[in-house]
């Protein structure tokens, strides 16, 4: 019933999470005009409304993602991108810059163009998808699809009463260069030095105060040391660090410069535009940079990189022990087939490698599919769902022990793809090419299974780029050896070096089945996380159980058991290890220390305190026990019992000293301090419910 709970539970997480999500970001779409003239550009803007002390992002956010709108526009409109306000710098609870955004209620200018022919009558509906990231101590992605209906006019609309003004003022201020400031930018390997001199009007005003320079590009980082200083001409001067991770070597300065007490008279004009070259110019004169152009850049350098590791991924692939020896034999096919002519020879290798691009791209059509209802779930954030990090790291779990050799994929599947390969002619080189990426090939199903995971994260357009650099590097091989039979001679014989180097592989898995535990740590409590061990454990089981019971030669009747016992083990593995959601009731602790429990002793608070151990198996036992009893959490509730825990996993000599005046010298140790007693209650070793809950009564 739990696991059917927990089941249900995240049927109707995933269903609702768009509304909750979105709750403490409200978004809709305004106009600045009451209706629509044909032929004449017009001005929206997304409303965001935050609760106090959300935020949202700048278009580089520096932590975090900026907010994006897709539109559906009616045919023969176009839509501009969207103009960012100045930005402000975000802080944790800390105080340290956590990233560039916005918080309370912000206005996106987007500008709008209709066609000529636009015809006059009918209200015209301007919609879109919105999806943004919202954070306050926590994250959470948000989305929403939001509407605008406005007549079509012959004559020039009127200002939207509500809206017009708010959207002019924001447009008014938004970052631009001024001619009242000159900008100078020069740098060196280390720092970028800005001098701003104040031309006209702005020398007879007081000098702009509490400068942050905002950067497009990266090449300065968001939370870099930034002072602004006056040198002796009169001038701002500010110089900044270079960021390790911005691009290498740009060409301009790109970003805005905000000044708290605006750039121009009156507070007026909180940014200023910088699309300085390294050398002296008016920053006036500069052509306004398009904002996406470095973060698309930047992007751009990022899957280039993706997509050469999946080209490399595909070519490791030709390695496996399954797919190596087809090489060759399966060139010679070609040649035998074409009657040693080179060109047919040549086209069946393209005709091999159309079917692996085949194979990969209805892989990725299908993930393309099932993101279609992850996006609007806020796909992209699944690593935030402790179900999915939990089944992403028992499939690789799996594949992992099947490359290191405790069970095979597709052993049977490998027959039924022989028939295929044996067929004659282009049709058989083709179905070849998918046997290679399906059927005949499933050890390779573990590489990828990283790729899987990529693919999920990434946009769908770049998922098919990833696919199909996977499938070139696959076929690639093939069709070089197709044009250049000759060379099947100076491949290396198959032998046992390729399972060793398969095994071997294993390892990166195993790596991120590590990571994967390590991010679910801080997504689940101690005793759950303890039981996701156990429960892997009890996965890896039945997979060497299955892997046993079908190897090479095994009779069906033990094959059958194995597999029920292999399906029994797993089912058990996974209801063990699911990870659950924390409740409401769970008990918060709080570091355990002498001042603190004579702090809650002076305010006359009962006081549990659990001297415990990650090491010490009976101390969890313990919390398994009395901590899951609904009498012992509604008791705690009701008392208001303070919940103190010392740690001893690690020496603390002030536990060791604490312990030793009790007369103990190991954990568990837990004690019960109560207002109407002097000295405090030691309970036993092995707790139950009914021990805890006797040394609370008065």
């Amino acid at each position: 019933m739990k696991l059917l709970r927990s089941l249900v539970f995240g049927v109707l997480i995933a269903v609702a999470f768009c509304s909750v999500a979105s709750a403490q970001v409200k978004v809709t779409l305004v106009a600045a005009d009451t209706a629509i003239q044909p032929g004449k550009p017009f001005t929206v803007a997304l409303r965001l409304t935050h609760e106090p002390h959300w935020h949202t992002y700048w278009i580089n956010p520096g932590t975090g993602l900026a907010t994006t709108i897709a539109w559906k526009l009616p045919a023969g409109f176009t839509a501009g991108e969207i103009r960012w306000p100045a930005p402000r710098v975000l802080r944790d609870d800390t105080g340290a810059i956590s990233g560039n955004g916005y918080e309370g209620e912000l206005l996106l200018p987007i500008e709008i163009t209709p066609p000529a022919t636009l015809p006059a009558g009918a209200p015209v509906t301007l919609a879109a998808t919105v999806d943004w990231l919202m954070c306050k101590d926590i994250c959470k992605p948000g989305n929403a699809e939001v509407q605008l209906a406005l007549p079509v006019a012959t004559t020039p609309p009127a200002p939207d009463p509500l809206w017009h003004d708010k959207i002019a003022r924001t447009l008014a201020e938004l970052p631009r260069a001024l001619p009242e400031w000159s900008v100078r930018a020069s740098r060196d390997e280390k720092n970028v030095t800005l001098t701003l001199q104040p031309n006209g009007s702005a020398t007879v005003r007081p000098a702009p105060a509490s400068l942050r320079f905002f950067s497009l590009d990266s090449f300065v980082a968001h939370d870099a040391a930034q002072e602004a200083k006056t040198d002796s001409a009169g001038n701002l001067v500010l110089t900044f660090p270079v960021s390790p991770d911005g691009p290498k070597n740009p060409a301009q300065l790109l970003g805005v410069l905000t000044a708290e007490t605006g750039w121009r008279a009156g507070g007026a004009q909180r940014g200023l535009l910088i699309a300085q070259n390294w050398t002296a110019a008016d920053a006036a004169s500069a052509p306004p940079p398009r904002a996406t152009a470095a973060v698309t850049a930047n992007a751009s350098r990022g899957l280039l990189g993706t997509v050469l590791l999946a080209f490399i991924g595909g070519l490791i692939l030709n390695l496996m022990p399954c797919v190596f020896p087809v090489l060759g034999i399966k060139i010679l096919g070609f040649v035998n087939q074409a009657g040693h002519d080179r060109r047919r020879v040549t086209i069946h290798g393209i005709v091999f490698a159309l079917g692996v691009l085949l194979s990969f791209w209805s892989l990725a059509a299908v993930l393309a599919i099932l993101r279609a209802g992850g996006d609007q779930l806020g796909w992209g954030f699944q690593l935030q769902s402790p179900v999915f990090v939990f089944l992403l790291a028992v499939v690789m779990l799996v594949f992992a022990l099947s490359m290191s050799g405790v069970f095979e994929f597709g052993l049977r599947a490998t027959g039924i793809g022989a028939n295929l390969q044996m067929k004659d002619g282009y049709s058989g080189s083709f179905f070849t090419g998918v046997l290679a990426t399906v059927v005949a090939t499933p050890c390779s199903a573990p590489f990828l299974a990283p790729a899987l995971g990529a693919a999920l994260a990434l946009p769908t357009g770049e998922s098919f780029v990833v696919f199909t650099a996977i499938a070139l590097g696959l076929s690639v091989p093939y069709l070089l050896l197709s044009i250049f039979p000759g060379a099947v001679r100076k491949l290396p014989r198959p032998g046992a070096w390729m399972e060793t180097f398969k095994q071997f592989m294993a390892f990166p898995l195993y790596a991120t089945v590590g990571y994967l535990l390590w991010v679910l740590a801080g997504q689940t409590n101690d005793s759950n996380l303890l039981n996701v061990f156990f429960g892997l454990t009890l996965i890896a089981m039945a997979t060497w159980l299955y892997g046993r019971t079908h190897a090479p030669g095994a009779q069906p009747a033990p094959a059958r058991r194995g597999t029920l016992a292999g399906l029994a083990l797993l089912a058990l593995g996974v209801w063990l290890g699911w990870p659950l959601a924390a409740q409401p009731t769970d008990i918060v602790w709080d570091p355990w220390s002498a001042e603190r429990v004579a702090q809650l002793r002076a305010e006359g608070r009962p006081i549990y305190v659990d001297f415990t151990a990650r090491w010490c198996a009976t101390c969890q036992a313990n919390k398994r026990v009395v901590f899951h009893s609904d009498e012992v959490l509604r008791t705690f509730a009701a008392q208001k019992v303070a919940t103190l825990r010392g740690d001893w996993t690690n020496r603390d000599p002030k536990i060791t000293a604490e312990l030793a005046k009790w007369g103990r010298s190991a954990v568990p140790f837990n004690l019960v301090y109560r207002p109407d007693r002097p000295e405090p209650i030691a309970l036993p070793e092995l707790l139950s419910p009914t021990a805890v809950l006797d040394a609370l009564k008065r």
